[in-house]
């Protein structure tokens, strides 16, 4: 990675720039690739945006090249500019895939056009680094044996042995890069998230803070790539966690309306309770415990007591021991007070703890308000996961309000994935995003090869504070957007076939039938193999797996005997081989070539009817009139359904089918909303053809 110098313009004011679409011309050929029409709309699309201030949603299918298609802007932006240009993602392949391969070979190929190199940095949330106060700590407060394994099990502690080793070649600190990983429980014992950081300049090991350094890189970067997780931080934390900046794409945007509910959603579990129990003992009198303890156990007591799913309502026990729980946090937060600096000098580690004590009873406090609540702007469900006792959720029903107030009325905002219509239109993931529904028509684009006037300014938002733009919950919330579908280049028609199999009975819920089984083997055998399998639940992958590998001759491979990549690249290596799984398996796999010349969909992929968050959503819409399932249900799954058949076609030569095994999607009224979000595949109903088909594609691989 580039070592990052501050963002300035450094060309002379005569200087002009070449088009974005000249630029992205350049670089397509600089490595070796060929041009493709979808990759240059969107570019000028997204340059346009960037001119106008206006939001865009871009829905760019596989084989675009998205990726170059934003960051070409991006960086010309930057140049341009000298501000900072933000790159938010969802998975972690994506960022590695960015920082390690698509923006240095970008930086390489036109630095002499942009006049300079432009810098670049990867940034994630603190807890992600490496802490070296924690990782040097000659005793853990939160034990009384010098070490961790009163906090994890056991078998944990060659993990932690093993970060300890990382720790001494690693010149990141970041998380993603220890390998294999460790359980979350290992790595809390050697970071801290912001709350608990003491701080660069009190801290010991200040100079050589993981977090800090990648901070610092980050703020003197042109292109910052960060996750989805971060953004929602920065969104809704009064600190700026981020540096200035007025653009932000953010790519995998089907993500970004769950990872940001992940982030200012908040748990309460009985063991993260007995935890911070330990770590009180440290810091205040034995009755103050006691009475921490007595209320923990109250708490508990009522969690045993009560369902497990959503409480819309709250009965006498739990309202008394929630209150008791937050009235105790409460009076312990007073007694043990802030932590000073004169703590922080004399014993670092020491001030960690008590930060993360703090902490803890403050998120006590914070879960409990809204419990007692009943907010219907909040949903509350308890869960039962292994090995972590009962816990207490909260979420929000929606983050369009934190989307739309502290993202899009801040900076101007590219949204793109290759799956963001369901039923063919935007709407869904705007009504998710805070957006209106209503969007202004994207202005023509009709000289692809024009360069921006160059006597317009940079940024008209300053210049002209109305731009002609459309302006919704006033003056200070600009959330004008337009959209644009740039399709693939992949021939969908001629090159896929969407099989549903309507002779099948309708799905059960809890079990796969005899009949679906039995057709899946007739489809996996015609394909030879070479078929990525994707079912609803881990219990319905289990089945399918057990009975395909008692029926076919070729390996099957199920979720959860390896990790995930691994067993992709057992699957794309072993080409007759079946690749089994659930929803991690959706989106993600990158399989070209005959090894996946098959994708099997057990079920429409609906929401659990148990799910708490999406029935809350969905009982909200139909007690507002509209209509729950289409908004929410149908809209989940379309998005789902575009994201598992994607997985066919990737690359221009991939040929194959996809195999749907549930009769609604042409039986069910719904059926086609579904599948208008899906690529324009070749449909058919006929199983005969589709064996045949499926034959044919197997002698050619053969």
């Amino acid at each position: 990675m580039d070592h990052p110098s501050a963002p300035t313009p450094s060309q002379p004011d005569s200087y002009q720039l070449p088009s974005v679409v000249e630029l992205l011309r350049t670089a397509v050929t600089t490595m070796g690739g060929q041009e493709r029409a979808g990759q240059l709309r969107m570019a000028a699309a997204i340059d346009h945006a960037m001119v106008t201030g206006q939001h865009l949603a871009v829905q760019a299918g596989t084989g675009t090249g998205k990726s170059l298609a934003y960051l070409v802007p991006a960086l010309r932006h930057a140049v341009e500019s000298g501000k900072t240009v933000v790159v938010s993602t969802a998975t972690i392949a994506l960022q590695r895939q960015l920082c390690h391969r698509d923006l240095p070979l970008l930086v390489d190929a036109l630095a002499e056009d942009l006049g300079r190199r432009p810098t670049f940095a990867l940034l994630k949330g603190r807890n992600n680094y490496l802490c070296w106060n924690a990782l040097h700590s000659a005793a853990d407060p939160d034990t009384d044996d010098g070490g961790t394994h009163t906090l994890i099990p056991s078998q944990a502690g060659q993990q932690a042995q093993r970060v300890h080793e990382w720790a001494q070649d690693t010149e990141t600190g970041d998380r993603d890069d220890l390998k294999p990983g460790v359980s979350d429980l290992v790595w809390r014992t050697v970071s801290v998230d912001t709350q608990s950081c003491i701080g660069a300049s009190a801290c010991p090991f200040g100079d050589e803070c993981f977090a800090e350094q990648a901070r610092q890189q980050a703020y003197r970067a042109d292109i910052i790539v960060t996750n989805h997780a971060m953004l929602a931080i920065d969104a809704a934390s009064p600190i700026d966690l981020l540096p200035d900046h007025d653009v932000v794409i953010v790519d995998e945007a089907h993500e970004l309306e769950s990872r940001v509910t992940n982030v200012i959603s908040g748990t309460l579990s009985t063991a993260g309770l007995d935890i911070l129990g330990k770590r009180l003992i440290h810091f205040l009198s034995d009755s103050d415990v006691d009475n921490f303890l007595e209320s923990v156990e109250r708490f508990s007591a009522a969690l045993d007591s009560s369902p497990i799913g959503r409480w819309d309502t709250l009965d006498d026990t739990q309202v008394s021991a929630l209150t008791l729980l937050r009235s105790t946090a409460t009076t312990l937060l007073t007694t043990l007070g802030p932590v000073k600096d004169a703590d922080i000098v004399n014993d670092p580690k020491n001030a960690t703890a008590k930060k993360q004590a703090i902490g803890g009873l403050n998120q006590i406090v914070d879960v409990c308000d809204v419990v007692l609540a009943e907010s219907p702007t909040h949903v509350v469900w308890m869960s039962v996961p292994e090995r972590r006792g009962r816990e207490i959720h909260v979420a929000p029903l929606s983050v369009a309000a934190v989307l739309r107030d502290h993202l899009f009325a801040e900076s101007t905002v590219i949204l793109t994935s290759a799956t963001l219509q369901a039923g063919g239109s935007f709407r869904t993931m705007a009504r998710q995003w805070g957006l209106p529904e209503e969007e202004r028509e994207t202005s023509p684009l009709t000289d692809m090869a024009t360069s921006r006037d160059p006597n317009r300014a940079a940024h008209p938002r300053e210049e002209e504070p109305n731009s002609g733009r459309r302006c919704y919950g006033g003056a200070h919330s600009p959330v004008a957007w337009s959209s644009l579908d740039v399709g693939s280049p992949f021939s969908h028609r001629t090159a896929g076939i969407l099989y549903i199999a309507r002779d099948l009975p309708r799905p059960l819920q809890g079990s796969t039938q005899p009949k679906v089984l039995e057709r899946m083997e007739e489809l996996v055998s015609a394909a030879g193999g070479r078929t990525l399998v994707l079912c609803s639940s881990r219990r319905a992958a289990d089945d399918v797996a057990a009975y395909l590998d008692e029926h076919v001759p070729y390996p099957v491979l199920c979720q959860g005997q390896d990790t995930m990549s691994s067993l992709i690249a057992d699957f794309a290596e072993q080409e007759e081989s079946v690749l089994v799984g659930t929803l991690g398996l959706w989106q993600g796999v990158d399989v070209p070539g005959p090894s996946c010349s098959l994708v099997i969909i057990d079920r429409i992929p609906f929401p659990r009817p148990d799910d708490p968050l999406m029935s809350a959503r969905l009982d909200f819409v139909n007690q507002h009139g509209g209509n729950g399932f289409m908004s929410v249900s149908a809209a989940h799954a379309a998005l789902l359904l575009a994201q598992g058949t994607g997985r066919l076609l990737r690359s221009t030569t991939d040929r194959g089918v996809i195999a749907v095994m549930d009769s609604r999607l042409v039986t069910a009224r719904y059926g086609s909303f579904l599948r208008q979000s899906l690529p324009p595949y070749w449909e058919t109903t006929n199983t005969e053809v589709v064996l045949q088909s499926l034959r044919r594609i197997t002698t050619q691989a053969d």
